[in-house]
């Protein structure tokens, strides 16, 4: 999986930075976890934007669908995104 991932750009979204954004491709998580964070915003094809870290790191702030929504790492990692290019939007 991870090789596949690699191949069309897919990483966790617990690796993008803050001031980034990323475009949801998949939640590998259990059941009721996806279905809840899916009711938040987190589809696939949903731009997410990476807000700020807490002070140790951990947790994050995501903002997605307009709503500000705070992730551990942990849950982060199963969510798999493509990076957005910043230049992309610009013409």
């Amino acid at each position: 999986m991870a090789r596949e991932a690699a191949e069309v750009g897919e990483m966790a979204l617990s690796e993008i930075r803050v001031g980034e954004s990323a475009i949801v491709a998949s939640l590998e998580l259990p059941h009721d976890v996806r279905d809840h964070l899916m009711h938040l915003g987190f589809l696939p094809e949903a731009t997410i934007d990476v807000l700020r870290r807490a002070p140790a790191g951990d947790p994050t702030v995501y903002r997605v669908e307009g709503a500000e929504i705070a992730l551990r790492q942990e849950t982060a990692r199963h969510i798999h995104v493509v990076p957005r290019d910043p230049g992309r939007d610009q013409i």
